[in-house]
């Protein structure tokens, strides 16, 4: 296989703990492909006042076949411009419409809810990433007195929403899902979110082969909480995926199990953990390095490279029944050390499939 470019982007915090504990395992799969790094993230901006090179966001379209990005915030930059503009503009810019987060239960004593087998826990949330309430339309007027308005628009094109719910519908064909729910909040939202109840319909009727549900956003977080196991594919806006993935997350163990990917097909996309740079945590060796981990390995799979993929979440599946991995999910490693086990046993994976 030619042998792929990533762009690794550290960022801040416990990005610079994490990628390269995913770094270390993709490199253990012997996966044909070399990393280039870049120092974008605060102290870049602190050092130079650059958030993103000019032609950054063009670089990496066309030099790399795939990003991967740690975390994005810090306390000296509290307006956290460099990291609106690195990681939004990174998903707007290269147009990375599709944000997908796998939320798999893989032990059931991570999750919260009491009698949850692990495969109770295993479906699949795309999220808009280019529209809705992160568009930044709006403005304030009369800004500190009494009177102040503040208005954000909430941005819903026809092309934006039919493409996302389209990409769901192919991922659930792709992956033998046989549901897809769309969720929203239509009831009092009627010209944003009915446009989506008319995309939804229209496109669902292109695939007769899978079922097509519809909750509003409120009860589908109910239900999350109350049955997980009735979901496999579920499609919403920017905002309201922004909330449930988090939701998701906690059902699988917390942000630092969290996997994500930033899509757009055919085009270079971009892959990030979504536990945040936690700058409490940051520089003592405690960040669970197993969202990144995974998120490498859904990278390897959008790039073609399955078995390397399967070997990294094996790894990671043994890693978590076995408790070596870091205190937030039972174990009593630190970052460096649960990424080096999850290496080690990949890379002997890899000579006993050469044997």
């Amino acid at each position: 296989m030619e042998r792929k470019r990533i762009a690794v982007v550290a960022g801040d915090g416990i990005g610079r703990e994490v990628i390269p504990e995913a770094v270390k395992v993709t490199k253990a799969t012997g996966a044909p492909v070399e990393f280039t790094e870049f120092d974008w993230g605060a102290d870049r901006y602190l050092r130079d006042r650059t958030t993103v090179p000019l032609d950054g966001f063009a670089m990496l379209g066309h030099d790399f076949d795939a990003v991967l990005v740690g975390a994005l915030g810090d306390p000296r930059v509290p307006s956290n411009v460099h990291a609106k503009e690195i990681l939004l503009g990174m998903r707007i810019k290269m147009d990375l419409y599709a944000n997908v987060r796998p939320v798999k239960l893989l032990d059931e004593k991570l999750c919260p809810l009491k009698g949850v087998r692990a495969e109770d826990v295993d479906f699949t949330i795309i999220r808009e990433n280019t529209e809705g309430l992160y568009c930044d339309v709006g403005g304030v007027f009369k800004r500190g007195t009494p009177d102040e308005v503040a208005v954000q628009e909430d941005v819903n094109t026809r092309k934006g929403v039919e493409r996302v719910i389209r990409y769901a519908f192919e991922f659930a064909r792709r992956h033998q899902r046989k549901r897809v729910l769309m969720a929203d909040k239509s009831n009092v939202m009627t010209f944003a979110h009915g446009l989506w109840q008319r995309v939804f319909k229209e496109v669902g009727s292109e695939y007769t082969d899978i079922e097509q549900q519809h909750m509003y956003i409120d009860a589908l977080c109910m239900q999350m909480v109350r049955a997980p196991g009735q979901f496999e594919v579920i499609v919403t806006n920017n905002m309201f995926g922004d909330i449930i993935t988090d939701l998701g997350a906690a059902l699988q163990g917390g942000l630092g199990m969290a996997a994500s990917a930033n899509i757009h097909p055919g085009k270079t996309s971009m892959f990030e953990p979504v536990h945040g740079s936690a700058p409490l945590l940051a520089g003592k060796n405690m960040a669970n390095p197993i969202g990144a981990i995974l998120t490498a390995s859904m990278m390897l799979a959008h790039l073609g490279m399955s078995e390397q993929s399967e070997r990294i979440d094996r790894a990671v599946l043994a890693a978590v029944r076995l408790s070596r991995t870091t205190s937030d999910v039972g174990g009593t490693l630190g970052t460096r050390e649960c990424g080096g086990w999850i290496a080690d046993n990949v890379e002997k994976s890899g000579a006993v499939g050469r044997a």
